[in-house]
């Protein structure tokens, strides 16, 4: 059996299994307290025995095997975790080999293998929840370069102001993330019904990212998920949106929702772990 660990910026899952299969899972709050998480992984897998684990955290994290910093979590909003040794920690506590990346790329990977995107060497999936974040597969391959691809703060045209976030104010993650609909709307995104108005503006903020994701990366399939990103109203709005705004200049991308729903990162990392293994 292979472990999965998916930390999130609000919840943590750990899970055991092979071949796409999820066999035992356990989910708790990711907090701010990374011994406190680690020791809580440590259990799981205490209980759970293993051959290898992979990890798909939030970030920014130092993806790169030969970095002195592999498997760190870098500058990140979330409090308590700026400079954390993650991958440190769980190896101190977890007799197992490790591999990690981000949780949208073990995401990406997941639906790649096992989901929306099963067969497709070219796609992305992007997160849209507490934040956006995306992971790419380009002919094969996890995109990764000096860190890893951060689509969340890609800039974005002067479609929307009043974004939240405290890095670049108005980038992708600032206006079309859950924060930033609930401060722009007055409530939470979670209860802004399907046919409400709002979404249009959403869907017109959120195609406007993926045009910038499809002249630079050309993915035959984005995959949409995450909270926020998982509604029907937005996946209904979204292909003519995205259609409209890349005119024609070149052929939009098959636009998907994930289909191992919330489990596509925990069944990317366990996938990982799994290819990992095996070499």
């Amino acid at each position: 059996m292979f472990g999965g660990i998916e930390t999130g910026g609000t919840k943590t899952v750990c899970a055991v299994g092979a071949d796409g299969a999820v066999e035992h899972r356990a989910q708790f709050p990711t907090g701010e307290d990374a011994d406190a998480l680690a020791d809580r992984c440590a259990e799981f897998f205490a209980a759970h025995p293993v051959r290898s684990i992979g990890v798909g955290t939030f970030g920014p994290c130092d993806p790169d095997p030969g970095s002195a910093t592999y498997g760190h979590i870098l500058n990140t909003p979330k409090p308590g975790w700026s400079g954390v040794d993650l991958l440190g920690k769980l190896a101190a506590r977890v007799d197992a080999p490790m591999v990690l990346t981000t949780d949208v790329t073990a995401a990406a990977i997941g639906e790649q293998r096992y989901g929306a995107g099963r067969g497709n060497q070219n796609l992305v999936y992007l997160t849209i929840g507490t934040g956006v974040g995306g992971g790419a597969i380009v002919d094969g391959r996890v995109l990764h370069g000096r860190t890893h691809p951060e689509m969340g703060h890609i800039l974005m045209p002067d479609i929307a102001t009043g974004g939240v976030c405290p890095y670049h104010g108005d980038c992708f993650e600032g206006l079309a993330s859950g924060p930033a609909m609930a401060a722009r709307e007055g409530r939470p995104a979670q209860e802004i019904p399907d046919d409400d108005p709002a979404w249009d503006l959403e869907a017109r903020i959120v195609a406007a990212g993926l045009h910038s994701i499809t002249c630079t990366l050309s993915p035959r399939c984005i995959i949409v998920g995450g909270g926020l990103g998982s509604r029907s109203a937005l996946h209904t709005l979204l292909p003519e949106s995205l259609s409209r705004s890349l005119a024609g200049y070149v052929p939009a991308p098959l636009l998907a929702a994930p289909g191992l729903g919330a489990d596509a990162g925990v069944i990317g990392a366990l996938t990982l772990a799994q290819d990992h293994s095996q070499g």
